[in-house]
């Protein structure tokens, strides 16, 4: 438990005192965020903002983590390192993407398909080390089965579909979270309260394991206290950039955040065996992407004609004239609600047995 608190407390700290540093670096090299010309109009006095903020969030996870587990002395397990795989894999595909932006001095970077095929490249690594991994006990990181608050077992995978679906979860979280940052703190403001809801069902799930606490209603999770204090660092994280990202946003996560932070949510998922769950935990990245689907097919079958004045969700209500931190205040308490409501679902299901 000691573990947790350092990790969350040194990547807070890590993220308060490096985010500045790093205004002043990238403010100095004219590292700054373009600006599309079709989004909304008020959003062109941001130009210049630095951006790829996200390598502090990165880094200061990686350091809170590693000071907590050189305090207290424990090895990093299997789940944690490969959670990290992730969360830094995703990252640098991020890092290029926002780091081309800048250099080419325009407002797209990878192109599409080279950003997806980095996606799968780490995806698939991910998945096939997470698979393969058994420990003592012959328990692996992610199973076959597709879960809710714990593995539906009549719901169990061929190994080529589980690493599709693997797959699906990384894709679907990462773009989720990337389209959501689009206002000042808003996706890291609803970042930070799903990694504290994981700090909670990792703890829960380590108290009630099967391997030192059997019972009909355990679970058999792997490392659960390690992925918590990795899910504490990340929360810590975010708490503290998000004080130089909240409006008017000092400076940007970029994709270098928004990818990692999606991967990480995914991999909470997958290896806590929540993955159904996190479609209502993480109810406002859903919620905004499904604008974006939604706008996109609406568009393609009525031949031009919208749902939205404009995608993703939150722009559609900056051109209906509301205020942007209006906007993101009212998206944190729904993304507020969206993690209380996921939080109670597991915890009723454990009550239930349902």
């Amino acid at each position: 438990m000691l573990a947790i608190l350092i990790a969350g407390a040194v990547a807070l700290v890590g993220t308060l005192l490096g985010t500045r540093v790093a205004i002043r670096v990238l403010v100095a090299k004219g590292y700054g965020q373009l600006i599309r010309d079709d989004g909304p109009t008020s959003h062109h006095i941001k130009r210049g903002t630095p951006t790829m903020g996200g390598t502090v969030i990165i880094l200061a996870v990686i350091f809170g983590y590693g000071v907590a587990k050189l305090a207290t002395g424990f090895a990093p397990s299997a789940s944690a390192l490969l959670l990290l795989f992730l969360f830094c894999g995703l990252g640098a595909i991020g890092f290029l993407d926002d780091f081309i932006k800048i250099s080419k001095q325009r407002s797209l970077g990878l192109r599409s398909k080279a950003k997806f095929i980095g996606q799968v490249v780490v995806g698939l690594a991910f998945a096939m080390m997470a698979i393969g991994l058994e420990d003592s006990s012959g328990r692996t990181v992610i199973t076959h089965a597709i879960s809710i608050t714990r593995d539906v077992t009549s719901w169990r995978l061929p190994l080529v579909l589980l690493v599709i679906w693997v797959l699906l979860m990384i894709a679907g979280a990462s773009n989720g979270v990337n389209l959501t940052d689009g206002l000042d703190g808003l996706a890291t403001g609803a970042a930070t309260m799903v990694f504290g809801a994981y700090v909670f069902i990792n703890i829960w799930q380590s108290n009630q394991n099967c391997a030192f606490n059997p019972g009909p209603k355990c679970y058999e999770v792997r490392d659960p206290l390690d992925l918590a204090v990795v899910a504490s660092a990340l929360t810590g994280a975010c708490f503290g950039f998000l004080w130089w990202n909240a409006s008017p946003a000092k400076i940007f996560m970029g994709d270098t955040g928004s990818l990692s932070l999606g991967g990480a949510m995914a991999g909470f998922a997958l290896m806590t065996r929540t993955e159904l769950l996190l479609l209502i935990i993480g109810g406002l990245f859903v919620m905004i992407t499904a604008s974006v689907i939604m706008q996109v097919g609406y568009f393609k079958l009525t031949k031009g004609k919208r749902i939205f004045r404009m995608a993703p969700l939150q722009h559609h209500f900056e051109l209906l004239g509301w205020a942007e931190i209006t906007i993101v205040v009212r998206f944190w308490i729904l993304s507020g609600l969206f993690v209380m409501t996921g939080l109670g679902v597991f915890y009723w299901e454990w009550v239930t047995g349902v």
